[in-house]
């Protein structure tokens, strides 16, 4: 029995682990962990024509379109190590991306296969997030920035996820435990569906 391609989208509040979960997965399964942010960095350093806008936009402190965004990340899954799957991580962060995204992997024939949701209750996030900012002298991580930012993602991608869950593609995960503990479940989630090591 061949296993399901693993095209992979993790998605969690800030302070879910999602990151962290999100590269170990990746590496079990040998599949890229392609997150945004990584992404616009790589293409920032070696000065691409698509790093050189994104670079221009965020000095100027503002968000970095859609359409420039999808194409990074379209740019980025065209790259061979993405052949065989890939785990996408803070994208599609809105409907727009979702759809530029579906666009991109039907035009390919190749769907996303599950979306992992990292389920974690507001107040575990707020308590995770705000001792990473003791730990790593974050003062942009303070109660009220925490909670601004959770409730952008609320807004934006409970409707995200509607879309997905209507494809019957999305595993919800509780995030709430040992690093250990979340990996295992995730991992158990995906063999459900056929995606395996």
């Amino acid at each position: 029995m061949t296993s399901t391609p693993a095209r992979l989208l993790i998605i969690g509040p800030q302070g879910s682990g999602k990151g962290t979960q999100g590269v170990r997965i990746a590496e079990s399964l040998g599949i890229p962990a392609v997150s945004t942010g990584d992404v616009f960095r790589a293409n920032v350093k070696e000065g691409t024509e698509l790093g050189q806008q994104v670079k221009a936009i965020i000095d100027a402190g503002d968000l970095v379109p859609d359409e420039l965004t999808s194409a990074i990340v379209r740019d980025r899954l065209e790259q061979d190590d993405a052949a065989n799957g890939f785990l996408l991580d803070g994208y599609p962060r809105n409907l727009g991306q979702v759809g530029d995204l579906d666009v991109f992997l039907e035009g390919r024939g190749e769907p996303l296969t599950a979306v992992i949701e990292l389920s974690v209750p507001r107040a575990e996030s707020i308590a995770r997030l705000s001792l990473r900012a003791a730990q790593q002298g974050r003062a942009d991580d303070n109660e009220e920035s925490i909670a601004k930012r959770l409730s952008i993602y609320e807004s934006e991608t409970a409707p995200i996820l509607d879309v997905y869950r209507g494809r019957g593609i999305v595993d919800e995960i509780d995030g709430v435990g040992s690093l250990d503990e979340v990996y295992a479940r995730i991992v158990s989630a995906l063999s459900a569906r056929g995606i395996t090591a």
